[in-house]
């Protein structure tokens, strides 16, 4: 089979396609013909190793201390199932599927096994494979900080910073279907599509800081490490919680500091990938709660000129890639 393989961190001309044997399933496993895969910051983090400091050392014990141990990126897929394994009681062969796997990746191949008991789950039956692809990371990580971190209640003032990334164009719609009042930031070429989204109002960042408004909000989740606790406390209200998905050293300092001293509270944290959380995002897609941003699409082969794009970080919503089996 094809996959893209990386055996040395570096920029994104260190990726290339090769051919390689296919996967067999273990018995709790099912084999999934990968029919359309994403460009995540976890992907081209990992692959150029733009890791923070204070997490060097452990990234590279996790990760590869010379080099990759796991050649293969990809963390979203989604595809159809081709065979399982003797124990597999959830899945069968033929069904159509979405998923996610930020430790193991191997989405950037034609195939991979799965355990069926991961964060992989039937696609919502309204997308397509490039849509549902986009659906995981996004979904997860906005749905673990608003919901489980940041205990998200109807009627609260929430603020999205980062509103136009993969996180963000979820994040947005999460929290409206929560029932808050939501606030997105963004540049002023995406304005409209956060507004689309479900955002109450939208602040172009490169015209105004939010910051300055006098506005207070119940959660200030930034999606993108562009901000600081500092910078956002007095825009927070009293019991007011500041997320954060991207995070180094200090802000867990801050963040054990305020959880035994102040009201307003840093929390940072790894998201969690959970199937019974996959299932409630493809029952809110197919429920027209959430829907897929993406931002373009690109062929497999073409996969280091999508990781150079996205990387920039400028992407609205996502960058899917798709893998053509003819």
């Amino acid at each position: 089979m094809k996959a893209i393989v990386y055996t040395k961190y570096g920029p994104p001309d260190v990726l290339k396609l090769e051919e390689i044997q296919k996967p067999t399933p273990r018995d709790d496993e099912v084999l999934i013909r990968i029919d359309a895969t994403t460009v995540t910051a976890a992907d081209y983090r990992i692959r150029g190793f733009n890791v923070s400091i204070g997490f060097w050392l452990p990234a590279r014990i996790a990760f590869g201390l010379i080099r990759p141990k796991r050649t293969i990126l990809g963390a979203e897929l989604a595809g159809e199932i081709e065979a399982v394994g003797k124990d597999v009681k959830l899945l069968k062969e033929g069904d159509q599927v979405f998923g996610y796997d930020g430790s193991g990746f191997g989405g950037y191949a034609e195939y991979v096994c799965r355990s069926e008991e991961g964060a992989i789950a039937l696609k919502p039956a309204n997308m397509t494979y490039e849509e549902a692809a986009t659906v995981a990371h996004g979904g997860l990580s906005a749905l673990f900080f608003l919901r489980d971190k940041g205990k998200i209640q109807s009627g609260q003032k929430v603020l999205i910073y980062g509103a136009s990334g993969a996180v963000g164009t979820a994040a947005v719609q999460l929290a409206r279907y929560y029932g808050a009042e939501v606030t997105g930031v963004c540049s002023t070429t995406n304005l409209e599509l956060v507004r689309s989204l479900g955002a109450d109002s939208v602040i172009d960042y490169t015209k105004e800081d939010f910051t300055n408004s006098g506005e207070t909000y119940d959660i200030i989740f930034d999606t993108v490490g562009k901000t600081s606790f500092s910078r956002c406390k007095n825009s927070l209200k009293q019991k007011g919680v500041y997320l954060l998905t991207v995070f180094d050293i200090p802000q867990i300092v801050q963040m054990l500091w305020t959880s035994m001293t102040g009201r307003k509270k840093v929390i940072c944290a790894i998201a969690t990938e959970r199937k019974e959380d996959l299932i409630f995002l493809k029952e809110l897609a197919e429920a027209g709660k959430i829907r897929s941003v993406i931002d373009k699409r690109y062929p497999f082969e073409q996969i280091v000129d999508a990781h150079t794009y996205a990387e920039k970080g400028h992407k609205k919503g996502n960058v899917v890639i798709t893998i053509d089996h003819t």
